[in-house]
């Protein structure tokens, strides 16, 4: 799984509030999400949530997957839908340790499936 870069988050983070044309006050208001806790993640020394980053997303009008690549929670991924990966971790029933073990189990099978996908794929899913 991608590492989590809270510096460039923050900075990101920033510059799409800026563009917005946002105070620090109003988009911590908008989010849901108390100012300092705010400026700390723009400034890179917290990392939020997953459910931290769909507020900020959805105060900012941005997609919720841009933040999640921008914090290395996703990989950016050329053609193909990431529905399932943001509905796993937009999920509020279930918490971050669960989210990421579902995610790595997630990527196991696709990584398992690229594997097989040669020649030898109909011998290895013909054991049972």
């Amino acid at each position: 799984m991608a590492s989590l870069n809270v510096g460039s988050l923050g900075e990101y983070i920033r510059e799409q509030r800026r563009n917005a044309q946002y105070s620090l006050r109003q988009l911590a208001e908008a989010a849901g999400v108390s100012n300092p806790y705010l400026s700390q993640i723009e400034r890179g020394l917290r990392k939020p949530s997953a459910e931290i980053l769909q507020q900020i997303a959805k105060a900012l009008r941005i997609s919720a997957e841009t933040l999640y690549v921008q914090a290395g929670i996703l990989e950016e991924r050329h053609g193909e839908a990431p529905g399932l990966r943001v509905a796993i971790l937009a999920d509020p029933l279930i918490n971050e340790r669960q989210k990421q073990a579902l995610l790595a189990v997630y990527e196991a099978f696709l990584k398992e499936n690229r594997e097989t996908s040669g020649p030898t794929a109909d011998a290895a899913g013909a054991g049972g």
